[in-house]
């Protein structure tokens, strides 16, 4: 029998708390995510009566799915959280998060397209955006099952921008938010979609009562956009920021949560003998003496690795001073390889990586430690020990790398930041602040943040860490909560 529809607060994403592996004797085993949302959940408690919706994402999560049927998982397998996972259809889902999702969204909010040759939008693209509207629809049905009347659901992500226009045709009654993680394109940049799909994902969030994002900076992009595609009102306050925008009737309030790092939860993690064992071995690596220079990273394409590493090669080159004083740890994990284009900006890294090595390296001085196996512990580890954090996408969100090293850092970290990532609003003061399109001037803010004096790089390590902890994961989510 189906588990009572009677949550009163539902979270919908595309990962859910908790994936699965099938065993060969069809046994399933559980393994617990983390990020801000499990963290921010796990703020309201367990008998909130809150569910979380989410969809199976390998054949483990799918089998999953199967068992529990229309009731939700086993809370021994979820930290004791009510989930509902769903069974789409593994076609559907490919082509809603793979084609459309990661291929489309990301890449227009982003500004990834060379658009000399792409993106094209043909018949294929067709096919793929109706398979996105059909795993929205999947999502909007399920929360509208679950929800008791009036309840709050919180859906997150550029995955289910749908979702929300979806659920208010359902379940007029509900209180509907939509955080968006992602950056937001301005609207030139954003009307490259076709015109029917560029209006579907705005009038898809304008379904909720709330649209909220990480920065002023994107909130601003999307009601500009609303405004240009639309033809929508939008509210602004005295100082010019908007604050709703308003269509067919509707108003729709504008947010911002600038989601910050967990404090407690990474002094503590960092402290653990997994990590120390990794800082041994990194410090080994190092070398005494030497300086470094740490990114940790997927290697995706917004992450803007390539330009990082012809940066430290400039550095190099006209600073030979910095030869054999300094190491540039790079950890740059592999992501989406399901994607041509992802593994071949995986296969640049490490060329480029190697290029570095064989002009610059002696025999006992490497000069890029590259790391490509995913290692969290690890990366604690380059935390503690960097005097500089080189951190510049293209184009991103947030980005908590940016804010997890200063808390973690033990002797204080120069920052590196990119101006196009989300945490320049609330770090660029006490960042070294560059374009990340310029090579040569990241080469000039590397050599001054590894020239920085000892106490200025404490003192600027300090206002990071404070302003990068001030919305951690539960103040941010239960700042959404109330906000609805």
């Amino acid at each position: 029998m189906a588990v009572p529809r009677t949550a009163p607060i539902l979270v919908a994403s595309n990962r859910g708390p908790v994936s699965y592996t099938l065993g060969e004797d069809g046994s399933l085993t559980a393994r617990r995510g983390g990020g801000g949302v499990v963290s921010g959940l796990s703020a309201i408690g367990p008998d909130a009566g809150a569910v979380w919706v989410c969809t199976a994402l390998g054949e483990g999560d799918r089998e999953a799915a199967r068992r529990a049927g229309a009731n939700h998982l086993n809370p021994g397998d979820t930290g004791g959280q009510q989930v509902r996972m769903l069974d789409i259809a593994p076609d559907v889902f490919a082509a809603a998060y793979n084609g459309i999702a990661n291929s489309v969204l990301w890449f227009v909010h982003h500004l990834l397209y060379q658009t000399p040759v792409e993106p094209v939008f043909d018949a294929e693209f067709a096919a793929q955006w109706a398979a996105y509207e059909t795993y929205n629809a999947a999502f909007a049905d399920a929360l509208a099952m679950e929800a008791v009347d009036e309840a709050v659901v919180l859906v997150q992500d550029y995955h289910l921008a749908l979702v929300p226009g979806m659920l208010r045709e359902r379940r007029p009654d509900l209180r509907i938010g939509h955080f968006s993680h992602t950056p937001w394109a301005p609207p030139d940049y954003y009307r490259l979609l076709p015109d029917d799909v560029a209006a579907g994902v705005l009038r898809g969030i304008l379904g909720g009562d709330r649209a909220a994002f990480l920065t002023e900076r994107w909130a601003t992009a999307f009601a500009d956009c609303c405004a240009a595609v639309l033809g929508a009102e939008v509210v602004r306050d005295g100082d010019g920021a908007a604050t709703a925008v308003r269509f067919e009737g509707r108003e729709t309030r504008l947010g911002v949560h600038g989601l910050g790092a967990d404090a407690d939860f990474l002094r503590e993690r960092s402290r653990r003998a997994d990590v120390e064992e990794r800082l041994t071995s990194l410090r080994a690596q190092i070398g005494p003496g030497r300086k470094s220079i740490v990114r940790v990273d997927r290697t995706e394409l917004s992450k803007n690795i390539v330009r990082g590493l012809l940066a430290y090669r400039r550095l190099l080159e006209t600073r030979p001073e910095w030869r054999e004083r300094v190491v540039h740890v790079a950890f740059a994990y592999p992501s989406r390889q399901d994607l041509a284009v992802y593994r071949d900006y995986t296969q640049r890294v490490r060329q480029i990586a190697d290029e570095i090595n064989a002009e610059y390296g002696t025999e006992d001085w490497t000069p890029v430690a590259l790391h490509v196996k995913d290692d969290f512990a690890r990366s604690l580890a380059a935390y503690r020990l960097a005097d500089v954090a080189l951190v510049n996408p293209i184009r991103d969100g947030m980005n908590l790398v940016a804010k997890e090293v200063p808390v973690v850092s033990e002797r204080g970290c120069a920052l590196v930041l990119s101006r196009e990532a989300g945490a320049y609003a609330e770090l660029g003061e006490d960042a070294l602040v560059v374009n990340p399109y310029d090579v040569e001037a990241t080469a000039q803010a590397l050599h001054e943040a590894l020239s920085m004096g000892d106490d200025e790089r404490a003192a600027r390590t300090k206002r990071l860490a404070a302003a990068a902890t001030a919305l951690p994961p539960q103040a941010w989510f239960l700042a959404q909560l109330r906000a609805l």
